[in-house]
Formats: structure tokens, C-alpha cells, sequence
């Protein structure tokens, strides 16, 4: 079971790692991603979310204060997934799929990480 769990915690913890790099190394092109869905100060949310993945993944993947991470997480998600991913506004058939596909993803994640802090209590 702890084998089992390790590896829960390192996949989980290295994808939002990865996701909070991906932030800082695609910065300008992040940044106007965020524009596009007309983020506000959307440098500062590109940097400032990618701040939460890194230390919400590293929570997980340290266990160290693992159930604030995973609320950080979470906080992250639901405006993200509600302002980023709004596939009922896309007109574009394939456009419309893929915000869809990622608005299912990210609630499926949301999902994953409240069960993990219910199990944690």
C-alpha cells in the first residue's frame, strides 16, 4: 500500500510541478493565453498561478503540509478551469471540444484531490 501511494504521490505531484514550470518557461506565450480570456493583470496571474502549481505539487509530492497544497490546488482549479476552459463560448467545433475536454479534466482533478483530502481526515 505505501509502494502504492509513493507512486500516487510523485505522479500527482510532478504533473502540477510540471505545469507550474510550464508557466514560467512559457511565459509570454502564457500570458497571452490569459489576455486572450481577458484575465486581468494576466502576467502577474500567469506567474502568480504558477507559483500555486509548483508549491501545491510539491505539497503532494513531499507530504509536507500536503492538505493545504491540495486546497491551494484546488483554489487554482475552479476559476481556472470556469475562465480558461469556457467551451460553451467557442463557435469553432474542434476549439469547443478540446475547452471541453479540459474543463472535464480539470473537474475530474478537482474531484481526485477532494477525495484525497477526505481520506487524509
Amino acid at each position: 500500500m505505501f509502494t502504492i501511494l509513493m507512486v500516487g504521490r510523485v505522479i500527482l505531484g510532478a504533473y502540477f510541478i510540471y505545469n507550474g514550470y510550464a508557466h514560467f518557461s512559457g511565459l509570454k506565450g502564457m500570458t497571452g493565453y490569459a489576455q486572450s480570456k481577458k484575465v486581468p493583470f494576466p502576467k502577474l496571474a500567469v506567474i502568480g498561478t504558477g507559483v500555486m502549481l509548483v508549491v501545491g505539487g510539491l505539497s503532494i509530492l513531499t507530504g509536507f503540509f500536503a492538505t493545504l497544497g491540495i486546497i491551494l490546488l484546488v483554489l487554482f482549479l475552479l476559476p481556472t478551469t470556469i475562465m480558461m476552459h469556457n467551451f460553451w463560448k467557442e463557435t469553432d467545433p474542434s476549439a469547443r471540444m478540446n475547452q471541453q475536454i479540459a474543463f472535464n479534466k480539470n473537474f475530474a482533478i478537482i474531484g481526485a484531490l477532494l477525495i484525497i483530502i477526505g481520506m487524509m481526515m
